[in-house]
């Protein structure tokens, strides 16, 4: 009985399929065997966990043999909701029967979410270079995957960026892939003045040639993705390079930028137009008084008010009279 016990225990753990490789369901499938009924009945589950695993290690054999924490967890996730389902549902006289039910459906559960992931995930690098760390689905250990360019090479195209002199210019030359890699790497920004694309040539040649690594000067190396140029000038376009790179020198991925930048329109400044002087004669306005009339009327603006002065004093004058005439008795 306790060989019988040892055994049980045993076929899970050897078991080296992608989804015995998650511990938790390691312990599910040991509750699962310890919790048989009859002595019979865990030797049948034993012949079918064992039976289960050959066709685990099959389907993922003939899908690379690997997989990611990612797809790991989202297969272990949905076979255990389903086996949680089967544990409440289960029938003491078919657990033979249902318990080959489940471990198919797991068997389709992990065929589902590896197509996606090795169609999808695993090397999604349409250029460039990706060495990432992924799991082996025998050994349930982790190794380094290499995904290399489906080009065969690390450049990964030319884009053209308009700007204005004195505005701004975006430079970002990030990858959804990137952040897989298992190296450590940094951003290298270098650049070539001139004509995007093409090298400066000396007068008298007009002849344009293509650059080469010589051409171009170290802008930055940072661990940034992004590179904004502001406030810039003419003789600032040209072709701005970005390239992620391992710290042994190894070029992962790169990409052009060629930067134009438009010159201000120098805009022309209207002269301020005046009016011309009226000739002498035709400068009379009846609204605007002269050197000539200034003086009388100021003149009679003061007659009048010294008239209305002596006015208001005498009217003022009466009434007091009229007043203390009629207090008398």
């Amino acid at each position: 009985m306790l060989l019988v016990l040892v055994s049980l225990l045993c076929c899970v753990c050897s078991a080296e399929a992608c989804l015995q490789c998650d511990r938790k369901i390691r312990l599910l499938h040991e509750d699962f065997a310890l919790s048989a009924p009859t002595v019979d009945d865990q030797i049948e589950l034993k012949k079918i966990c064992d039976h289960a695993y050959v066709t685990y290690r099959e389907t993922s054999r003939q899908r690379k043999g690997v997989i990611d924490p990612t797809t790991l967890y989202r297969a272990r996730t949905e076979y255990q909701i389903e086996f949680d389902r089967f544990l409440k549902t289960q029938q003491t006289e078919s657990v033979t029967f249902e318990a080959i039910m489940i471990m198919e459906k797991g068997r389709k559960i992990l065929e589902k979410h590896l197509d996606i992931f090795i169609r999808d995930g695993l090397c999604p690098n349409k250029c460039g270079l990706l060495r990432r760390r992924i799991m082996d689905c025998f050994s349930c250990r982790y190794k380094m995957y290499i995904c290399p360019s489906p080009s065969g090479q690390q450049d990964c195209g030319e884009y053209p960026v308009q700007a204005e002199e004195g505005g701004q210019a975006v430079l970002n030359c990030l990858l959804p892939w990137h952040r897989l890699l298992l190296d450590r790497s940094e951003y290298h920004y270098s650049w070539a003045s001139g004509v995007p694309g093409t090298k400066k040539v000396p007068l008298p040649s007009l002849v344009p040639s293509l650059l080469n690594e010589s051409d171009f000067s170290t802008l930055v190396v940072t661990d940034d993705s992004t590179v904004i140029l502001n406030q810039l000038h003419v003789n600032e376009q040209g072709t701005y390079c970005c390239s992620l790179q391992g710290q042994n020198g190894i070029i992962f991925y790169r990409v052009t930028f060629l930067l134009t930048v438009t010159p201000l329109s120098v805009q022309t400044h209207r002269p301020v137009l005046t009016l011309p002087t009226l000739p002498h004669g035709d400068n009379y306005s009846p609204f605007l008084p002269t050197d000539d009339l200034l003086v009388p009327i100021i003149a009679m603006v003061t007659a009048l008010s010294l008239a209305a002065s002596v006015g208001l004093t005498v009217v003022l004058g009466l009434m007091i009279k009229q007043r203390k005439a009629t207090k008398k008795p």
